[in-house]
This record gives structure tokens, sequence and C-alpha cells, in this order.
């Protein structure tokens, strides 16, 4: 009986203002699961559980009343504002880091630079071999996040200048599947935060100026914005619960919240 008790103090607890869900974009995960580790440890009566399936997924979520904050590496879509308005919900926004958008392509590959020009060809399948980048005789495979990625839209937007991808490309679920099919397969490409580059894949060097300048994507290089695929990262929330979501992002916004920002891999908002 004592226990049962305990459970249904827990309960009553947790949805008394005090438990908080995060769900939405796979690149923001990471960032938004070590910023609510640290801000727990700080609050003990804080309980923040944080969950990825992209953007739209997130925004969707807020629509519905199954998250308190949407996680999106995109602005909220005209459509998805329209429902909340519809709902009679009225939606807050908060830029809370910046991401540098890299592509990487698998370690035995030769090439290491590509233009804009480049990249939209090889996405939208007007380019299919390695050799007509300069590399060797190899059929590129392309990957790319689900289109309810708000990084797939991005992508889409900023690089291939709105044009569609090829039917051949891959859809993967989560951007950490991007890392391990790239760094599987000799042929491929993709793109993913900067956060979640690593030795298994090798990021390339990009042109916005058809190939006068390349630059590599790194913090450095994504703080002075030299590099040219950048772009905020969002939390959005309903103003009816901004009294209990603003606490956390406060933290996220003040100067130990941006240290963190930048340890996990992401680029601090600039003071």
């Amino acid at each position: 009986m004592k226990k049962k008790l305990i459970v249904l103090a827990v309960a009553l607890y947790t949805t008394a203002g005090f438990a908080q869900k995060l769900k939405g974009s796979d690149t923001v995960l990471p960032l938004a699961q070590k910023e609510a580790e640290s801000y727990m440890k700080q609050n003990k009566s804080a309980k923040i559980t944080v969950t990825g399936g992209g953007s739209g997924v997130g925004l969707a979520a807020l629509v519905d009343g199954t998250t308190d904050i949407a996680m999106a590496s995109r602005k909220i879509k005209m459509a998805e504002k329209m429902k909340l308005q519809d709902a009679g919900k009225a939606v807050k926004e908060a830029v809370i880091a910046y991401d540098a958008l890299a592509v990487i392509v698998n370690p035995s590959n030769k090439v290491s630079q590509l233009t804009r020009e480049q990249l939209e060809g090889i996405f939208t399948g007007k380019i299919r071999n390695w050799k007509e980048v300069g590399g060797e005789d190899l059929q590129i495979t392309v990957y790319s996040r689900e289109t309810s990625s708000g990084t797939y839209e991005f992508f889409k937007e900023h690089v291939l200048n709105n044009k569609n991808y090829a039917s051949t490309v891959l859809s993967m679920p989560a951007t950490g599947a991007i890392v391990q099919s790239v760094s599987q397969t000799k042929g491929a490409i993709g793109y993913v935060g900067l956060a979640y580059i690593e030795k298994d894949v090798k990021a390339i060097k990009v042109s916005y100026d058809k190939g006068k300048t390349y630059t590599a994507p790194s913090m450095a290089t994504a703080k002075d914005k030299t590099y040219p695929v950048i772009r905020p990262l969002y939390y959005y929330y309903l103003a009816t619960v901004e009294k209990t979501v603003k606490p956390f992002i406060d933290y996220m916004l003040s100067a130990e919240g941006q240290k963190i920002v930048e340890e996990v891999g992401y680029v601090p908002l600039s003071k």
C-alpha cells in the first residue's frame, strides 16, 4: 500500500508542471539531451524527456498537444502555424544555437571538395559517378534524411536551390543512420549536422562561389561564417506553457547553456 502511495505521489508531482517533453529534430537531439541533463542536475524538481523523430514530427506533436517544446532545424511552416492558430494556440519561437550542415563521404573517397552546383547535381541525380567530379570510377550512393526532417528541407532549399531530390536517394530515419551508412559504403555521400562528424566519415570542403574558394565545416568556420551552410536551430512552444518551459530555455540561452552548445559541437549564439 505504501509503495502505491509513493507511485501516485510521483505521478502527481511530475504532472504538476515539473515534467517537460521535448520532441523533434534529430539535429537538435544530442544538444537538448545534454542541456536537459545539466539543467536537471541543478534543478532536482525538474523532469525533462527528450526524443527525436524530425522537425516535422516535433511540430506535429506541438499541434496535437503531446509535447511541450518542438525542436526544429528549420523555421515553422505557414501550414503548421495555421493549424495552431485554428486550434486557438499561440506559438512562440526561440533560436537556441546555430549549426553547420556538413556534407560527408566515406574516408576512402579521394574527393575532398565539391561546389554547390556539383552537390546539386549529385543529389538531384544528374551526377551519378564519382569520376564526374574528379574521383574514381565508382557509382555514387546518396543518403538523405526523410521528408519529415528539417535538415532534409534546409538542404533542399539552400543547397539544391529547391530542386527535387533524385528518386534513387536513400532516405534514412535518423542522422546517426546516415553516418553509419556513409562509413560503411565506399561510394556514399550524405549530410549531417556539425556535431555528428566523426572519424568514420570524411567531411568535405564546399564552395558557394563556383570553385574559387572551398571551406571545410568546423567550429571556427561556422563561428566566423566563412562556411556557407549555416542555419539556426529552434525551440517552438505554446504561449500557454511559457511559465513552465521558460526556465529551461533561459538556461540554454545563458552563458553556461551556450558553453554546453559549443562543447557538444554546435555553434553558440553570438553575444
